[in-house]
């Protein structure tokens, strides 16, 4: 794996997540790319814009971390932690303006100085009961 290969993942995080680069997904993802998350896979950038543009209408303020990378062969082990604020309301819930915090680990797959395959896992639950914490507090002080 070349160095760029080897950053490919840090990458992915700064331009796709941190700067909100929507282009950046076609650019890293080969067409026919297939990633795997919580029981579902999307392929090639067309199937993974519904999920960006999900999670950037939901929130905002990135700041995507990575960890850790550990390479071996033609794959990426990247470890990361996310903070953003809760601003919008397409995930089903207002937005609370709260700041949310989680972690994840990707396992991505790289050839030809693109992704090919990737296997995502991240704490959704965990942001989520921050979320709703969040909205049952507001609704709380409002009913008292």
């Amino acid at each position: 794996m070349t160095d760029l290969e080897r950053g490919l993942g840090t990458r992915w995080f700064d331009e796709v997540w941190n700067q909100g680069r929507r282009e950046s997904i076609a650019e890293m993802l080969a067409p026919a790319a297939v990633l795997h998350e919580g029981g579902a896979d999307c392929v090639g950038a067309e199937g993974f814009y519904p999920f960006f543009d999900r999670l950037h209408g939901a929130f905002s303020n990135f700041r995507v971390t990575v960890q850790d990378t550990i390479v071996e062969g033609d794959r990426a082990c990247v470890r990361w932690a996310c903070s953003c604020t809760h601003t919008g309301d397409t995930l089903g819930m207002p937005a609370t303006h709260k700041t949310v915090h989680f972690t994840g680990i990707s396992i991505l797959r790289i050839a030809d100085g693109r992704l090919v395959e990737g296997w995502q896992n991240w704490d959704m639950l965990g942001m989520l009961e921050q979320i709703q914490g969040a909205a049952k507090s507001a609704t709380y002080a409002t009913v008292s």
